[in-house]
Order: structure tokens, then C-alpha cells, then sequence
């Protein structure tokens, strides 16, 4: 995530009415961190993120689109795939907004040791994955798998989930979900 993060978030909860408490008790985040998060003083993970969205509710990809508006462009440039996250853990999407679509495409990257948090990843729908490069440690609720180029895999999102770079080489993969939800 980016330093403007934050400032995002304190002008998303804004508009939409909500006071720090409020978004806390809503998406099960204490109120002290959504505080760090919206001064600066804490860079949330992408899984953290998520889960305060949750509260609001608005996805990831709507949290981060600059453009709200709803096109049904057909091609996307690699300068113009919607850029999620950055640092340790980068998302690319296909297409800037996901109003009434079934598929989110992502290219993803994890540089060596970088994770999705703590704390797993829930949501509704399905989502799969290819390796491109690199290795990944899945966990799938009780199941644990590092996935090395050419793998990959396929579960209900609805299962905790969470992503590890285990390698010494970043990791490269493209991955689906349906429907739209990250």
C-alpha cells in the first residue's frame, strides 16, 4: 500500500457517514488501528485492508480506482491495469471497475517473504490461480501446499485462506475470482 492509503480511507468512512467507532464495530477492527491507518501511522496489510473495507462495504478495487466510471472497455494496455497494491504485495486488475461483472482477473506479485497478513482472507465466491514464476505457500483452511511455476490451484473463498512467498525469488501469478469481491 501506498503512504495515501490512509487519507483514502478517512475520505471513503467520511462520505459514506461512518465515525472511526462505527467502522470499527462494523468490520471487527479495533478502533486504534483504523486511527493508525487513516494517519499514516500504520501501513495495513492487504488482508487488513480487506477486512476494514468490510465495514464500509466497498472492495478493494473500488477503494483504489480513480475513475468511477462504469465503461465496458474491451482492452486494457499493461500501463493501464489498475494497480491495487504496491510494495511487498502487488495486485494488477483487468479493468478499472467490476459494477455488474462476474470475473476479477488479476496479475499478481509477492516479493521473497511478503503475505497477505495475519490475519486469512474470507469472502464469498470461488477464485484459482497459475504460478507463473516463483513459489507460493497456499493455505486452504487445514491444507498447506507451496505451489512452484506451472501450479496451481482452485477453492470455494468462502474458506480462510492466506498467501506466502517462501522462496528467494518473487512470485509471479495470474489468478481469478468470481464473483468480484477482493
Amino acid at each position: 500500500m501506498d503512504s495515501e492509503t490512509g487519507a483514502r480511507l478517512r475520505e471513503i468512512r467520511s462520505k459514506t457517514g461512518l465515525s472511526q467507532r462505527q467502522l470499527a464495530k462494523a468490520s471487527g477492527v479495533a478502533n486504534a488501528t483504523i486511527s493508525q491507518i487513516e494517519s499514516g501511522a500504520l501501513n495495513p496489510t492487504v488482508g487488513m485492508l480487506k477486512k476494514v473495507l468490510g465495514g464500509i462495504p466497498i472492495s478493494l478495487s473500488d477503494f483504489f480506482a480513480d475513475d468511477f466510471s462504469f465503461t465496458d472497455q474491451v482492452f486494457f494496455s499493461a500501463d493501464k491495469l489498475l494497480q491495487l497494491g504496491e510494495g511487498g504485495v502487488s495486485y494488477l486488475q483487468v479493468g478499472n471497475h467490476l459494477h455488474n461483472k462476474s470475473i476479477q482477473m488479476m496479475k499478481e506479485c509477492y516479493q521473497p517473504g511478503a503475505h497477505t497478513g495475519k490475519h486469512a482472507i474470507q469472502h464469498e465466491g470461488e477464485e484459482c490461480g497459475i504460478i507463473l514464476s516463483g513459489s507460493l505457500e497456499v493455505q486452504v483452511g487445514e491444507e498447506k501446499k507451496v505451489l512452484k511455476t506451472g501450479d496451481a490451484y482452485y477453492f470455494k473463498s468462502s474458506v480462510p485462506h492466506h498467501f506466502k512467498n517462501v522462496g528467494r525469488d518473487p512470485c509471479e501469478l495470474i489468478t481469478a475470482c468470481s464473483p468480484p469481491s477482493f
